[in-house]
C-alpha cells in the first residue's frame, strides 16, 4: 500500500497468449502461493497490466449454487458486470495490506469475461466468494484498494484484534442491551 502502481488503472494486454504473459502469470501464481493468498493482480507485484490469478478453495466454495471450488485460474483483461443490485458484506484481507482485514460490500452475483492464456474468451457467472475474489482483484487493476469500498471503518483493523474483539462482545438480547 502506497506504491503508485497500485493507484493507477493498469494497461490492457494486447496478446494474452504471448510467452511474456504466460511468464507473468506463472510469477504471479508463485507469489500468491508463497504469500498464502487466494488472488493476486499484476499491480501487486509492480506490473501495471490487466491480469489476475485466483483460486476458490473448497472451504470457500458456494455449495448451494455449485460455484467452485476452482484450482488456479488466470484471467486477462477482465471485465465485470453485476447481475443484480444485491450486495453482501464479507471480510477481506489483501496481500498489499498485510495483517489488516475489513468488511467490504460486494455484488453477490456477477458475470465476468476476459481471456485465458491461450487467448480464448472466458465468460462465466460467479456468486459468493468466487464473485468477491474477482471483484477484489479487478479493483486492483483499476487502482482501488478494498478499504476504499468499505462503508463502516469501525469494521477495519488487524485480523487478530478483530477476532479478539468479536469474542469479547456479549450476545445481544431482544432488547439490544446485552443483559
Amino acid at each position: 500500500m502506497g506504491d503508485p502502481v497500485l493507484r493507477q488503472r493498469a494497461g490492457e494486454i494486447e496478446d494474452p497468449s504471448s510467452e511474456e504473459v504466460a511468464a507473468l502469470a506463472a510469477d504471479m501464481a508463485d507469489s500468491m502461493a508463497a504469500a498464502g493468498g487466494v488472488g493476486l493482480a499484476a499491480p501487486q507485484i509492480g506490473i501495471s497490466r490487466r491480469i489476475i490469478v485466483f483460486k476458490v478453495p473448497a472451504d470457500r466454495a458456494t455449495a448451494e449454487t455449485n460455484d467452485g471450488p476452482l484450482d488456479l485460474q488466470v484471467l486477462v483483461n477482465p471485465v465485470i458486470e453485476p447481475l443484480s443490485g444485491e450486495m453482501e458484506l464479507g471480510w477481506e484481507g489483501c496481500l498489499s495490506i498485510p495483517g489488516l482485514k475489513g468488511e467490504v460490500p460486494r455484488y453477490r452475483k456477477i458475470l465476468y469475461r476476459g481471456y485465458d492464456l491461450n487467448g480464448e474468451k472466458v465468460l462465466r457467472h460467479a456468486e459468493g466468494f468466487h464473485a468477491r475474489v474477482i471483484q477484489h482483484e479487478v479493483d486492483h487493476l483499476d487502482g482501488i484498494l478494498y478499504p476504499e469500498r468499505m462503508t463502516d471503518m469501525r469494521r477495519f483493523g488487524y485480523g487478530e484484534e478483530l477476532l479478539r474483539a468479536a469474542a469479547e462482545v456479549p450476545p445481544v438480547n431482544e432488547r439490544g442491551d446485552g443483559k
